[in-house]
Formats: C-alpha cells, sequence, structure tokens
C-alpha cells in the first residue's frame, strides 16, 4: 500500500458545479476514475482538445497544495493518512469569492478572482507539515523540473522541498489545459473554457477539505483516495 506517489490537493465537493464542470472539461472524474465525454469547442477538433487536456486529465481536476511525492523509509499510507487527519482538523477553511479563467505561461487554469494570501499559508503549511513523509525526489526528476528553466528562487525551493513551486513562488491554480505552444489555438481554447466556466467561476468556492491523491504507477492516472474536512 505504501508504492506508488501520493500528492495534496484541493478538489471541489463532488456534484458541486465546479467539480461537475471541471471533469467534463478534462474528461474523466478523479473520484470515481469514469471517463467522460468532453464538451465541444468552437474551432477545436475533439481529438485535438482530448490531447490538450491529457495532462491535467491524468492527475484529475485540482489544486496542488503539495506535489506529488513518493513515501519516504519507514512511512506508511496509514500514517499519511491519520496525519492528514490531525492536520485537518486544526487547519481553518479557506473561502474564496471566485475564480477566473487565466493564462499561466502556455497553458490555461482557473485561478482566484482576487488576491487571497490565506491560500498561500494553507499550501506553505501543507509543504512544511507533510514534508517528512515525502522521500526525496530521484535526479531525474530534479534533472526535468529544471529542464523548463527555474528562477534562482524556484531553484532554492526545488532543493529544500523537492517542487519548485512552493511557499513564495506559490501560485493556487487549476489547470484546465496542457501546453499550448500556438497563440492564436490557445485563444480559441480561452473562448471556449470562458462559456463553459463562467458560471462556476462566479460562485464562491470553499477549500474546506484537502485531498488525498493516489498514483499506483508512472503510468497511472491520480485518483481520489481520502477527502479530509478542515475543522479549524
Amino acid at each position: 500500500m505504501s508504492a506508488g506517489r501520493w500528492a495534496l490537493y484541493f478538489a471541489p465537493e463532488s456534484g458541486s458545479d465546479l467539480a461537475r464542470v471541471g471533469a467534463a472539461i478534462l474528461g474523466r472524474d478523479a473520484e470515481s476514475g469514469q471517463d467522460l465525454a468532453q464538451p465541444a469547442l468552437p474551432g477545436i477538433l475533439p481529438e485535438r482538445f482530448a490531447q490538450i487536456t491529457a495532462s491535467p486529465r491524468r492527475y484529475g481536476l485540482h489544486a496542488t497544495l503539495k506535489a506529488p511525492f513518493r513515501l519516504a523509509p519507514g512511512r506508511d499510507a496509514a500514517g499519511l493518512s491519520e496525519a492528514l487527519q490531525r492536520f485537518a482538523a486544526r487547519t481553518p477553511a479557506v473561502d474564496l469569492p471566485g475564480l477566473r479563467l487565466e493564462r499561466l505561461g502556455f497553458f490555461l487554469a482557473l485561478v482566484p478572482a482576487v488576491a487571497f494570501p490565506a491560500i498561500r499559508v494553507l499550501a506553505a503549511a501543507c509543504v512544511a507539515e507533510f514534508d517528512g513523509f515525502r522521500a526525496p525526489a530521484p535526479p531525474e526528476e530534479l534533472d526535468r523540473r529544471r529542464a523548463a528553466g527555474l528562477t534562482p528562487g524556484q531553484e532554492a525551493m526545488l532543493q529544500r522541498w523537492g517542487y519548485p513551486f512552493v511557499m513564495d513562488e506559490f501560485q493556487f491554480h487549476i489547470s484546465l489545459t496542457g501546453i499550448i505552444r500556438d497563440s492564436g489555438e490557445r485563444e480559441q481554447v480561452r473562448f471556449g473554457l470562458e462559456a463553459l466556466t463562467q458560471e462556476a467561476c462566479h460562485r464562491p468556492v470553499s477549500i474546506d477539505s484537502l485531498c488525498l491523491f493516489r498514483q499506483d504507477a508512472p503510468d497511472a492516472a491520480f485518483r481520489l483516495v481520502e477527502r479530509a474536512p478542515l475543522r479549524g
């Protein structure tokens, strides 16, 4: 039960508009594991949209709070689950007034509609609290992170925490696409996604639980295996 990788994510509650729309866009429900029919986007062929969403589909609809990691020697899934429940019991929820669709580099994601420092506090606490469960990242994984080009600050985070986009480098986001290098195509996809997500984005979003995701094998999709309500 301790093999594979684990991650701490925010994932909207099953049945919510955000969960329903987001899972349909990605073509997969990470909680049930069910593949879903993707909506049609004007000007984008269905097979191309499936390619564009392939990377986030593998991880499931989520915002990263602690990036995927392997369990350190002497740690196991039961201990991780117990630590998650204890942490959630003393941690307060974070309520967002809404989201907006934004371009981050070459991909599209949902981000908070307004700056919200409490999210960064929550994410930083998740990174630090559960770092004792994280085995050091293998050299090839670190090299893969560096290949994308890191700032000195991101390199420092990579060396300390095994992931470059944490603490001061953190940005809360829910990825809806992978990399789209063609700017015209990216804007076409953005136009279609804005229409699909507009209603859900205008509603408040409560980060009122932490979700433990698991990947059983390197080529497997992540599954939501535990949801811990924030009760602090």
